[in-house]
């Protein structure tokens, strides 16, 4: 037990010292799962010394949760899934929820399935499948974990900019709800940067960054300054940077932007709350000085967007992650194979 609280606090001050550097590494996500982990390793071992009553309430719970707690979660994703494609349409992107929540059921039908026969490989078959889902489950309650944590980030006062990213215009000109959420709340932001005010005087200036997609009549960027225009906004305190397709591009041509009037300059990176932490981790790789903070997003909208968001970080470190399932995968195959 006193070992699993010696690793809990040795990761628990390594994602201190994580944090310190930079906030915005899926590192510190990883690091604060572990400790958590280990943390939880140790509660479990000292049960056995609790009052009379408490281990096996404590049992009780854990078979609950790990005999119900599946079952439960598919059918909350199925539902969901069920939702978004009625709202969305049926693209790829808006499946994903629908699609684990069908994928758990049948994963929880094969173990069954395993168990009630004597078929040796099928078994070591679901277990090398079950240790795959665990790696990839560990790493997503990590970032859903670490992302919640850092969008609750008090917002900087010190930044010469605020960035708008683009996500997308409906009818190739107008700008949608998800987009007009990150105005909303880029407005809020600039004010904000402005009532504190700067030491050298200078006013933050808001840049909206969106190029022009194939299926958009004018580029997002452009619908983004007149959607803030209409609102009031000074044009003054308005740049646009209309050259962006992706992510990664918004930062480094917002980046070009705000080099070449104030070299050095920070700035606060505004996007949807579920969008936020990768977009971190992006800025983080592009060299650009910011913190990110989301704006609200509707709640039906979120399981999707965030497995989206969750495999795209997963992919940026598909060395290990790939290598890493690869492994499993091997082993498995080596136990088959050493019967």
């Amino acid at each position: 037990m006193s070992y699993a609280f010696a690793v809990a606090a040795v990761f628990l001050l390594l994602f201190a010292i994580g944090v310190g550097r930079d906030r915005r590494r899926f590192g510190n996500a990883v690091l604060l799962g572990l400790s958590v982990t280990f943390l939880g390793i140790g509660l479990l071992a000292g049960v056995e010394d609790a009052p009379p009553g408490v281990a096996e309430t404590v049992m009780i719970c854990g078979l609950l949760v790990l005999g119900v707690g599946p079952v439960v979660l598919a059918g909350l994703l199925t539902a969901n899934g069920v939702k978004m494609v009625r709202k969305e349409g049926r693209s790829p992107a808006n499946l994903l929820s629908l699609l684990a929540g069908l994928g758990m059921f049948a994963v929880m039908v094969l173990a069954v399935t395993a168990a009630a026969t004597d078929s040796w490989a099928l078994r070591i078959a679901v277990v090398t499948l079950l240790l795959v889902l665990g790696y990839v489950s560990f790493l997503f309650v990590c970032f859903v974990g670490y992302a919640f944590l850092y969008g609750r980030l008090r917002l900087r006062r010190d930044a010469d900019y605020v960035v708008v990213l683009g996500s997308g215009l409906t009818g190739g000109s107008r700008v949608p709800p998800l987009l007009a959420s990150r105005l909303d709340r880029g407005r809020e932001v600039h004010a904000r940067l402005a009532a504190h005010g700067r030491r050298d005087g200078a006013a933050p200036v808001l840049i909206v960054s969106g190029g022009q997609g194939p299926d958009e009549e004018v580029p997002e960027s452009h619908a983004m300054a007149d959607y803030l225009l209409e609102r009031g906004f000074p044009a003054d305190a308005l740049v646009r940077e209309d050259r962006s397709r992706t992510t990664e591009e918004n930062m480094l041509f917002s980046r070009e932007l705000m080099e070449r009037d104030r070299p050095g300059s920070s700035c606060v990176i505004v996007t949807n709350n579920y969008h936020a932490f990768r977009a971190a981790i992006l800025a983080r790789r592009t060299g650009v000085d910011g913190q990110v903070v989301g704006a609200p997003t509707a709640g039906y909208f979120l399981p999707s967007a965030t497995m989206r968001e969750f495999a795209a970080v997963f992919l940026q470190y598909k060395v290990v992650n790939l290598g890493t399932l690869g492994a499993l995968i091997l082993l498995g195959a080596l136990v088959w194979a050493s019967r």
